[in-house]
């Protein structure tokens, strides 16, 4: 089993902060890294986001405004020279520019001035996006696009920092679009998670470099939710962590500390996480919903022109959600 640095990509608010809380109980042999391309594609010289262009102190403030692509990859280099494993989170779109426009090599990373890879969504360099062993984490995207909604606009914008709801932030696009690239260089399958090495991918081949990538791993969060122990458990076998059940516990308070600090500089988004004390699967079945009581729900809390935004979001990322999901882990 390979000893690269474990990198779940996910998009905001798809449970990734409590499935990262499982495996921040391993610092004995593993080195967490907290969402740490944010830097660099919020603050620093090569930002590629707009949420910060025109707020230079907000970029001050951060710490992070001279941070660059390659200095976040520094960063991780030194943390796995520490002889530990280096597990990272964070969101697929934080390695390409939005709203589908073409991605270019950042300079810190470029061999050249005028270095281009041909079809690479990124702006990592392939050899860099060869060195780790990839997962995804996904969630619905009528529980995670509200979920974040509600983290840019009053009250908690103000404790966030993010004073609008960004759509092109929802990160769906960006996650399938990583994901097709790995699959089509063979970084990651054919073979999904749990299949046997005679199996292939959704009866798929997946051509070219069959065999050399690790399999597909993609954890669904609300299968996450109701079958934690199963869940971390398969995704463990698959990364070659050694898996214990005391990881879906944390009520200590070393960790409890630990953690507040890793998620310090995204203040608001993790409370949740931060507060909880344990990982178990939840006991109360989904409720029957529709688009209009979803709508309604959206409306009540957030007014008319906020629920046709969300909506309109949902909506335009569920196909891409179900793709991804044709791929996740059975239970």
């Amino acid at each position: 089993m390979s000893n690269k640095p474990v990198f779940v990509v996910t998009h905001p608010r798809a449970c990734s902060t409590a499935f990262e809380r499982v495996f921040m109980t391993r610092r004995d042999t593993l080195k967490c890294a907290h969402e740490p391309f944010g830097d660099s594609f919020y603050y620093g010289p090569e930002r590629l986001s707009q949420r910060y262009a025109d707020d230079e102190a907000a970029r001050e403030s951060s710490g992070f405004s001279k941070t660059t692509y390659h200095d976040v990859l520094s960063r991780l280099g030194k943390d796995g020279s520490e002889g530990k494993r280096v597990f990272i989170k964070d969101m697929a779109y934080y390695l390409m520019p939005p709203d589908g426009k073409p991605a270019t090599i950042v300079p810190s990373l470029r061999k050249s001035d005028d270095y281009t890879e041909e079809g690479n969504p990124t702006v990592i360099p392939l050899e860099i996006l060869k060195q780790f062993h990839w997962t995804f984490l996904i969630r619905h995207p009528r529980r995670g696009i509200p979920s974040y909604f509600r983290c840019c606009v009053p009250p908690l914008d103000e404790v966030t920092g993010f004073k609008k709801f960004m759509p092109n932030e929802a990160g769906y696009v960006e996650l399938c679009r990583l994901f097709n690239y790995l699959r089509e260089q063979g970084i990651v399958g054919p073979r999904l998670a749990g299949e046997s090495s005679g199996e292939t991918t959704n009866g798929e081949t997946n051509g070219k470099k069959e065999g050399q990538g690790v399999t597909i791993t993609i954890i669904d969060a609300d299968d996450l939710l109701d079958h934690p122990e199963p869940v971390v458990k398969a995704f463990c076998k698959e990364t070659g962590i050694d898996f214990s059940p005391d990881m879906l516990k944390w009520d200590d308070e070393d960790n409890q500390k630990y953690v507040s600090d890793a998620f310090a500089k995204w203040n608001g988004f993790h409370n949740d996480a931060i507060s909880s004390k344990s990982l178990t699967a939840r006991t109360k079945a989904h409720k029957t919903v529709t688009d209009e009581s979803e709508n309604e729900e959206w409306r009540q809390k957030y007014g008319e022109e906020a629920q046709r935004v969300i909506r309109a979001c949902v909506d335009e990322n569920v196909s891409h959600y179900e793709y991804l999901k044709s791929f996740a882990l059975k239970f």
